[in-house]
């Protein structure tokens, strides 16, 4: 009869076990090892391990170069998907420290690829961030974060984005139309915060500050009720000054 322990014990799938064991040994050699060598740190049968080693080299966790194994992009993939979930989540606790110090809703946002992309957002119940009832993507024109990130860009580029995101009014206080908005982000001081008033959503004011780092646009923002609009620019000013003191920790946030 089992024991209790003998019971408990979780199922394991000696396939998996083998093949990693050869992942490990692998990754154990910056220029690769033959197979019989990586069989032989492994503990495994020759013909088990060559069945191992085309599976994983089809997988694309080894490849196969001048007769050795070295490790595949696959397996960068899966340490590259650890990394960034590590720099998101420190780009959240920086937005969550600033929405404390300064009692606003704080975005950080980036362009990546021809799109808008909203990486984080730190809010509380005092602090709520504006919902977005209008795809942000597809919306750029209307908020603060959207107006920054087209900023950065050069005339070319913002065409470009804005003949695949039309402009189109979403409150009375949005700006009318294309040649408008670039007139408008023509205008804008580089570098400068960027304000916008009840034209993403009726209700609420936002302001944005730009961060660039090599070729890529990226932005913070905070927004706050259009009756608080009073706070919004010592909050934005105070935001700046404390990112441009602490911009060498955000440097990893662009290879998110």
């Amino acid at each position: 009869m089992a024991t209790a322990h003998t019971a408990a014990a979780p199922t394991l799938i000696g396939s998996v076990q083998r093949a990693l064991r050869l992942l490990e040994a692998a990754g154990a050699h910056a220029d690769g090892a033959p197979a019989k060598q990586l069989a032989r740190e492994a503990g495994l049968p020759l013909p088990t391990a060559y069945h191992l080693l085309r599976t994983l080299a089809h997988e694309g966790y080894l490849r196969r170069q001048q007769g050795v194994f070295v490790l595949g992009e696959a397996v960068g993939r899966l340490t590259g998907s650890s990394a960034r979930q590590d720099r998101r989540g420190m780009i959240t606790d920086s937005l969550e420290y600033w929405r404390d110090a300064i009692g606003v809703a704080v975005y950080f946002a980036l362009y990546r690829e021809g799109e808008i992309e909203l990486v984080a957002v730190a809010e509380g119940p005092s602090s709520p961030a504006v919902e977005e009832w209008a795809d942000f993507r597809a919306t750029c024109h209307a908020h603060a974060l959207g107006q920054c990130l087209l900023s950065q860009l050069d005339e070319r580029s913002r065409r470009d984005h804005l003949a695949r995101h039309p402009v189109e009014p979403l409150t009375p206080h949005s700006v009318r139309d294309r040649e408008a908005l670039l007139d408008r982000l023509a205008a804008t001081e580089r570098m400068r915060p960027v304000v916008e008033r009840q034209e993403y959503a009726v209700g609420s004011v936002c302001a944005a500050i730009p961060i660039t780092v090599g070729s890529t646009a990226a932005t913070m923002a905070i927004s706050l009720p259009a009756d608080q609009e009073e706070r919004l620019l010592p909050a934005i000013t105070e935001l700046r000054s404390a990112v441009e003191a602490l911009l060498g920790s955000f440097t990893f946030s662009i290879s998110i």
